[in-house]
């Protein structure tokens, strides 16, 4: 039996003072009021584990990350990946692309790794966005299969390119890939099988189509138009009305000498307002950081996504529940992960000050437990 003790935590809902962690065989066992404790952390704060839902173990976080997939040691350069996160505070993370389905089989002992909660390659159209990673499917039928097929190697979630990307040459953002009745199928068989679909959807059809199919996740949700984005009010409200979680993209850490993309740097006061009306508008959400994509795109950056969140308005407790609680949500793992409670994994984060008035406490953890283990910082 462990026990930890912390001036303050958050359980994934709500704030409690001095409370004691009890710990044993990589679970919470109970929580209690005060008391002696076998380590006793001091004035922090304790939370539970973080959970990024939208990372991709596979990419590099360099300037060309698609080229990097076939430079040699990519399990390596993943493993390292995933080590970084963990010293981050995440200790669950969703990893919604790869390539041959190795994010399923990287072998990272307790304290090595995050728990990785894997979609092998995406679902995608012919050519289409991330053709690359061996996912291109097209028909109602080729894609049930291809949601089949996921299901037999193992994946804990669908993840389908509903819209087209930044990274693929040839793809459009704004422009749906698959039609409504084909994103149907893919959430229909993902949830015959048991699992999480997310939909990659930038442009508003592609959103609209997503909320339509009963997705679980929207990734990015940013309305996106050819040159600008728009944010539909109407969608939104669907989106606010259903059981469908945002994954929000957020979070940068600027890199000397590496500029966004100009497009991107046009559409930043939409993507702005468009964040900020999701909010407003009541839409359930979670962080995504799509770490690995750009180098202001490092693995581990779930406290700079937590930190642009509230700048753009965001009440920090909420993002606490966003990257705990409600992020298990998305990931379907809610009856395990995301709340310092009885019975679930001892997935715990110390960080020195209060986030709450100080969210960059979230930046640097003054400790971190994987299942019961503490992880090297």
């Amino acid at each position: 039996m462990l026990t930890l003790r912390a001036r303050r935590l958050f359980d994934g809902h709500d704030l409690l003072e001095d409370r004691v962690v009890h710990i044993q065989d990589g679970k919470i066992v109970e929580v209690t009021a005060g008391g002696s404790a076998d380590v006793d952390l001091g004035d922090v704060m304790l939370l539970p584990g973080f959970i990024d839902c939208h990372v991709h173990l596979a990419f590099d976080a360099g300037l060309d990350p698609v080229a990097s997939l076939d430079r040699p040691g990519l399990a390596d350069r993943m493993r390292e990946a995933a080590r970084a996160h963990l010293r981050a505070g995440v200790t669950t993370v969703r990893d919604l692309g790869d390539r041959e389905y190795l994010a399923l089989r990287l072998g990272l002992g307790v304290a090595e790794g995050p728990d990785i909660l894997a979609a092998g390659p995406p679902l995608t159209s012919k050519g289409g966005h991330c053709w690359w990673l061996g996912g291109e499917v097209g028909g109602e039928e080729g894609i049930r299969e291809a949601v089949r097929e996921h299901h037999r190697r193992g994946v804990h979630a669908i993840k389908m390119m509903v819209t087209g990307g930044q990274m693929t040459e040839g793809s459009q953002p704004h422009l749906t890939q698959f039609t409504l009745e084909e994103i149907k199928a893919a959430a229909d068989e993902a949830h015959a099988c048991g699992l999480p679909i997310a939909g990659h959807a930038h442009g508003g059809e592609g959103i609209a189509f997503a909320v339509a199919a009963g997705f679980d996740t929207i990734e990015h949700c940013a309305f996106w138009t050819e040159h600008s984005a728009e944010p539909d009010l109407a969608v939104i409200a669907e989106i606010a009305a259903s059981s469908t979680i945002v994954s929000l993209t957020a979070g940068l850490i600027p890199v000397e000498g590496v500029a966004p993309p100009p497009d991107l740097l046009e559409r930043l006061p939409k993507l702005i307002e468009v964040m900020q009306l999701l909010y407003r508008g009541g839409v359930k959400w979670t962080i995504g950081t799509d770490a690995g994509i750009a180098p202001v795109k490092p693995h581990g950056m779930i406290g700079h996504g937590a930190k642009m969140l509230v700048g753009l308005g965001y009440a920090p407790l909420d993002v606490l529940r966003a990257i705990t609680a409600t992020a298990a949500a998305a990931c379907r793992v809610e009856d395990r992960k995301g709340r310092i409670a009885a019975g679930y994994d001892a997935d715990l984060v110390a960080v020195s000050g209060d986030p709450l008035s100080d969210i960059t406490a979230l930046l640097a953890p003054f400790a971190v437990y994987h299942r019961g283990e503490r992880v090297a910082l």
